[in-house]
């Protein structure tokens, strides 16, 4: 098993449904992804390269905008991910610069 779910070919994340460790290697698409980090159950991994600004795709719909690169086996979240689904993360980075 793979671990992960990949619902539409407009994803550039796929969502783990195990825990993923940094180095493990994965089949995508028939295509080999290396882990990059510590993935926690239930969270996202890059399967495309995202530049900053772009949007990221999870389940066919956008789900944030990249904060910065994100490359290909990284872990997606908080952490490099702008939320566009009602969070506030764009709104709250905004009022404090």
């Amino acid at each position: 098993m793979n671990g992960y779910v990949h619902a539409s070919e407009k994803d550039n994340l796929v969502t783990c449904v195990r825990a993923m460790k940094a180095g493990e290697r994965v089949l995508v698409d028939g295509t080999e992804v290396v882990v990059r980090n510590d993935i926690p159950i239930y969270h996202k991994m890059a399967v495309s390269e995202i530049k900053k600004g772009e949007e990221v795709y999870k389940y066919g719909e956008v789900m944030g905008v990249a904060s910065r690169d994100i490359h290909i086996g990284e872990w997606a979240h908080i952490h490099n991910v702008d939320s566009t689904r009602g969070r506030g993360d764009i709104a709250k980075r905004e009022v404090q610069q």
